[in-house]
């Protein structure tokens, strides 16, 4: 409401803001405040254009659907094991075309043959059928089939709405195709992905001011507890948490592509401090990557897997051939050791 208004609007962070404990009053608050003010010492949070809200509400609310789908999948799984049926490992989900097919035939309750198998199954399905026939033999009651319709009912149901939704952020990001198409040249980051980040984010990087106020904003930055002069243990701090959590899963993802930086150095840190620590820092490699690639409009440019090595190796020639020229310069003649 208060941006219709010609007013310069500043959000601050409340825990940032607090006031002396044993003055907690509305009118010392607002007074507090105005002081912080007047000394320049009140910092304004993020606030995305109304673009970005509506688009982070889409995305935001895509997350939930595919959470809701999942559910109900394992739901129909769970029936079907109450039933002694169990996935066998010719069919390892039920939710793929044959395995729709074969969900529809045990709810309307028909008889599963042989050929029917090798009528309507496809691939490793078709050729493994009498494997597959003898894991589907249960006993299936009628409560399971009704349960199992409802489920799967809804199932169909959220999945039209993801794709709805889906119509929706395309809409939206059709004004972002640039920074889409940037997002995506990072390993481990789809169209999915781009659209959350930049949800999250706006296409208005410069807001942030650096790669590591980003980082920080995110949560992804290492907490910092430091008292004479000794630090101490503490865990990562608190930030966007849907951010975070769309580059853990994009760490993943990169950390599993072949002959790149980012999975060279995610197998370099996981020796060192395991697997959930290595992705969250890959995750914050990944996002300081994005904030420069929007920031300088370029996509990202793949350095290889033996990238350290080479600036390890470059930066030792550099300190050298710098140590060469001091001695040099103070009269000292240097010959190069004979291999």
């Amino acid at each position: 409401m208060l941006k219709g208004f010609d007013l310069e609007l500043l959000l601050a962070n409340a825990h940032h803001m607090k006031n002396l404990p044993g003055r907690k009053t509305d009118m010392k608050d607002a007074e507090w405040l105005a002081k912080l003010l007047r000394s320049g010492l009140v910092d304004a949070s993020f606030v995305p254009h109304q673009e970005t809200r509506e688009l982070r509400d889409l995305t935001r609310y895509r997350k939930k659907l595919v959470q809701e789908a999942t559910a109900e999948k394992n739901r129909i799984y769970r029936l079907l094991q109450d039933a002694n049926i169990n996935s066998p490992p010719t069919c390892p989900t039920f939710f793929g075309v044959s395995g729709r097919r074969l969900l529809e035939q045990i709810i309307n309750g028909e008889v599963i043959t042989e050929e029917f198998l090798q009528a309507e199954m496809r691939g490793a399905l078709r050729r493994k059928s009498t494997e597959l026939l003898l894991a589907l033999e249960g006993r299936l009651h009628r409560h399971h089939r009704d349960m199992i319709r409802l489920s799967y009912e809804h199932i169909q149901f959220i999945e039209q709405m993801i794709l709805e939704v889906e119509q929706e952020i395309e809409r939206h990001l059709a004004d972002r195709q640039e920074a889409v198409e940037l997002l995506t040249t990072i390993p481990g980051i789809n169209m999915n992905a781009a659209a959350i980040i930049l949800a999250e984010i706006g296409t208005d990087i410069e807001q942030f001011g650096s790669d590591s106020q980003l980082a920080a904003w995110a949560g992804l930055s290492p907490g910092n507890h430091e008292s004479a002069g000794k630090k101490k243990k503490v865990s990562s701090r608190s930030g966007n948490k849907a951010l975070r959590t769309v580059l853990v899963e994009c760490a993943w993802a990169a950390a599993r592509s072949r002959q790149t930086r980012l999975s060279s150095r995610y197998w370099l840190w996981v020796r060192r401090m395991g697997i959930k620590k290595a992705l969250v820092a890959l995750a914050h490699t990944m996002l300081r990557i994005v904030y420069h690639v929007l920031h300088r409009r370029q996509p990202y440019e793949e350095l290889g897997a033996d990238y350290l090595e080479r600036f390890r190796k470059d930066s030792e020639q550099g300190r050298e051939a710098d140590m060469i020229r001091k001695l040099a310069a103070k009269g000292y003649m240097i010959s190069q050791p004979t291999i």
